[in-house]
């Protein structure tokens, strides 16, 4: 790649696709289903197994440094979940490599001479400590290219204390079968990236292996898919959460909602019921007014009536019955004598009673004196 196709990559992945205007770029969105999610995300295994003996060649899908600066920018305002279909993606091809890895280890089961189990312990012994040999060799050689020159010789230190743990078990290994099966090699696949490893491997083979571009591919793949993985279940534990706020904030709403109508319903009815009181009071004073206005109509109408009768009646009296009138006259004026006399008469009698019983009253008290003196 020349310097000016560098640089041109270097200012999509910063700027992004709208960097110059150019708008056929911009017809391909990275929210596309054309879009490779894992590039987006810098996990695809075709970037990071390329030019390894397992390259995958061109992915199906497209890969763009600018569409994936697009998706950085866009992810700081708002989560898009395509930590889902990176997972999908990486979930499939570790499965494959798994299963390769499983019919590799079937291969040698069937190719090579079968040994006892207590030979077999001691051989994978002898694997362990070549694998560690070589993680901690690819250490060192990483650290050295940082310039961590004193870690990379305590790694080297660690190296030798390992290579002595490996003679020994070697010697184990070699003093439990015959010279001639020893010398034979011993496979074993990796269960990193399905790799064959030789019992008798050097260090330089070894380091080479767990420090190559293969077997650290495959170890940065599994380390994505876990954190993506850790990723979408903290995104779903957030999204969950934020639905159980949101459902609460809507059951709270709606209860309000029922209080607020509730309570317009109390008003509206107590409004109603103290219409209609007013409605009645007001109908009954009415009522009471037209009935006393009625009977106040009634008494006057009766007065008049009897007015008029008694005006007509005397009227009637007078121009009728004039000498009865005068006979009237005469007979109420004996009877008032009369009834005179006749009181006059009770009054004197009632007073001759009271006299003579006072008399009489005097008398008995004089014979009782009489009585009282004789007695003395």
């Amino acid at each position: 790649m020349s310097a000016q196709a560098q640089m041109r990559a270097l200012l999509d992945q910063l700027m992004g696709t709208a960097r110059d205007g150019d708008e056929t770029r911009q017809r391909v969105k990275f929210t596309d289903e054309r879009v490779c999610k894992s590039h987006l995300l810098n996990c695809c295994p075709h970037d990071i197994l390329s030019g390894t003996r397992m390259d995958l060649g061109e992915c199906a899908k497209t890969h763009d440094l600018a569409l994936r600066a697009d998706y950085e920018i866009a992810s700081k305002e708002r989560d898009l979940f395509f930590e889902l279909d990176a997972v999908d993606h990486l979930e499939s091809f570790i499965a494959d490599c798994d299963r390769r890895t499983e019919l590799a280890k079937k291969r040698l089961v069937e190719t090579q001479d079968e040994i006892s189990a207590e030979v077999a312990e001691k051989a994978e012994t002898v694997h362990e400590l070549n694998e560690e040999i070589g993680k901690l060799l690819a250490k060192a050689e990483q650290l050295g290219a940082e310039g961590n020159v004193d870690e990379a010789q305590k790694v080297l230190q660690e190296v030798e204390k390992v290579r002595s743990r490996k003679r020994d078990a070697e010697e184990e290994y070699r003093n439990s079968m015959p010279a001639s099966s020893f010398q034979q090699q011993k496979l074993r696949v990796c269960e990193v990236c399905s790799a064959y490893l030789g019992l008798h491997d050097n260090d330089r083979r070894l380091a080479d292996h767990f420090g190559g571009k293969l077997h650290l591919g495959f170890i940065q793949i599994r380390e994505k898919l876990e954190a993506l993985k850790k990723t979408v279940l903290e995104k779903q534990e957030k999204r969950n959460q934020d639905r159980l706020k949101r459902r609460e904030e809507r059951e709270k709403e709606e209860k309000m909602k029922k209080r607020t109508k509730s309570r317009s319903r109390e008003r509206s009815r107590e409004h109603r019921r103290s219409s209609s009181r007013d409605r009645r009071r007001r109908r009954s004073r009415s009522s009471s007014r037209e009935k006393r206005r009625s009977s106040r109509s009634r008494s006057r109408d009766r007065e008049r009536r009897r007015r008029h009768r008694s005006r007509s009646r005397s009227k009637g009296a007078r121009h009728s019955h004039e000498p009865s009138s005068r006979h009237k006259s005469s007979r109420d004026r004996d009877r008032t004598s009369r009834e005179r006399s006749r009181e006059r008469s009770k009054k004197r009698g009632s007073s001759e009673r009271r006299q003579d019983s006072r008399d009489q009253n005097g008398r008995t008290e004089s014979r009782r004196a009489e009585v009282r003196d004789r007695d003395l």
